[in-house]
């Protein structure tokens, strides 16, 4: 169990005159106290079959890319049930309806407060992330055409804006599929164009959609689907997102490419396995060990199923290539697992999660150990997760219950160590946060997360979060170490 002092909650200085007294709390402490009050005030309603996620990856109705949504069915009119985004969502263009247009829209603001940044490195932080995201959806027989513009804003705050902040208006994703029958009623689906892509449980390759502004990609797709597999060859570059407007241009830094297929095991497409490889060409990757060019190989797996009661999730991937100029040769493996009581009031689920990813052994062997995760997902570790998965090793249990029919709570605790002592920490992005070479320790610090999220209609959510990070010898070795703490709240209506 984790235990993070609390005594932050009375923040308390020396006055000029050498006497101890009681500071007024900053505005992110004193949401934090209001936002527990109501936590717990939640508790008490009745429990329900309702699942309501608090992850902020994962969206809270509908899909997080849209696209794959299918509304076709509405062409029967005895299907319908009266909702009133139904006419938006399938809009016929001709009397067979095989031409029709869906459309729909996210709306979300994201408020987030933060005390000692970077374990008090960097000036506290506030903030406001705005974002619209309309999309147009054509089908014209068997090709479509399906744009999604974004539009975006910070505000609240004076530092510098990075790419997950702020992309004023631009293209989000514009793409072109083509649909082609193939024997047996398996098809093969060619996509080209810009768009947002996850493979798997996002360990290398997902949408960023956490942040402020999700990560798309400009790239061709080829996907053959069958009734019980799935093969995706890939070509793709990142697109850097910059401040200002219709100025968004895919990286001429980066790039992916690879082959990812899944095997499903039933008709339910939830229980199945993974296998694939990626291929990475980073012109500017950096390390602990130095900067340079990285070309790298990842071979990885995953099994994953869901039977009602027990979700598991398993991957292990291995990575080989070059980095400036020397061989590098990396790993990293994790799990998930999590077990619902269906059956009992408040339906508790309790899960853990762990990974180790490799660091680098030596700094002095120009042959690099540390795991690139390539592109994970933008809030890897929950709402607050100022360090990214490399040179880690992590264990994450979690209780989420459901006091209402539409409210999930859950507390989530965390611990990190590094892999190697011989690597620093990085950013989720991959910046270096904290160079190894000064201290010998493994621990770097444990968390504590507490999250709400209230389905309010079917089409609005409202989620927030608690979180705090106490520092481990590693970060009162190398730089300031105060205690992180952070308030997340957040809206999101969708159609």
């Amino acid at each position: 169990m984790l235990a993070i002092p609390m005594l932050w909650l009375k923040r308390e200085r020396r006055d000029p005159s050498g006497n101890w007294g009681r500071r007024s709390a900053s505005p992110a402490v004193a949401a934090w106290r209001l936002f527990f009050a109501a936590a717990a005030s939640a508790i008490p309603f009745a429990a329900s079959a309702q699942q309501v996620s608090t992850n902020v990856e994962r969206a809270p109705t509908l899909t997080i890319e849209r696209y794959s949504e299918d509304w076709s069915w509405l062409v029967d009119p005895a299907k319908r049930k009266g909702d009133w985004a139904e006419p938006l969502k399938y809009i016929p263009l001709n009397d067979d309806g095989s031409i029709y247009l869906t459309t729909g829209l996210e709306a979300r603001s994201r408020f987030e407060g933060y005390d000692n940044v970077n374990w008090g490195a960097s000036p506290n932080d506030s903030y406001v992330w705005n974002r619209l995201m309309p999309y147009a959806d054509l089908h014209v027989g068997n090709v479509r055409f399906f744009a999604m513009p974004i539009l975006s804003g910070i505000s609240g705050t004076d530092r510098p804006k990075g790419p997950a902040d702020a992309t004023g208006v631009d293209m989000l994703q514009a793409f072109v599929d083509v649909d082609l029958a193939v024997a047996d009623g398996d098809s093969l689906r060619l996509s080209a164009g810009r768009k947002l892509v996850s493979f798997g449980s996002g360990r290398f390759i997902d949408r960023r959609y956490g942040t402020g502004v999700p990560l798309p990609f400009d790239g061709f797709e080829a996907i053959y689907t069958g009734q019980t597999r799935q093969v995706t060859g890939f070509y793709l570059q990142p697109v850097d997102t910059r401040l200002g407007d219709f100025n968004d241009r895919r990286s001429r830094s980066k790039e992916v490419w690879g082959v990812y297929a899944t095997q499903w095991l039933d008709a339910t497409h939830l229980n199945g396995f993974d296998v694939y490889y990626i291929g990475l060409e980073d012109q500017n990757a950096v390390f602990d060990q130095g900067s340079g060019r990285q070309l790298a190989h990842t071979f990885g797996s995953r099994i994953f199923g869901d039977n009602g009661t027990w979700y598991w999730n398993v991957e292990a991937a291995y990575q080989r290539g070059t980095f400036a100029g020397h061989q590098s040769e990396a790993w990293g493996a994790g799990f998930e697992t999590k077990y619902r009581f269906r059956d009992t009031y408040l339906r508790p689920e309790v899960g853990l999660t762990a990974d180790v990813v490799s660091g680098d052994g030596d700094p002095n062997d120009p042959k690099l150990g540390t795991l690139n995760p390539l592109f994970p997902n933008g809030k890897y570790f929950g709402a607050l997760s100022p360090i990214g998965p490399r040179n880690l090793i992590h264990v994450r249990p979690s209780i989420t219950v459901y006091p209402h029919e539409n409210v999930a709570v859950s507390l989530t605790g965390v611990a990190y160590w590094r892999q190697s002592t011989n690597d620093g920490i990085y950013s989720i992005p991959g910046f270096l946060v904290r160079s190894g070479k000064d201290s010998d320790a493994r621990f770097v610090g444990k968390q504590i997360e507490l999250g709400v999220s209230w389905q309010a209609t079917p089409n609005l959510n409202v989620t927030g979060s608690l979180s705090a990070f106490q520092p481990g010898d590693f970060i009162r070795d190398t730089g300031s170490a105060q205690t992180i703490k952070m308030i997340g709240l957040q809206t999101t209506f969708r159609f």
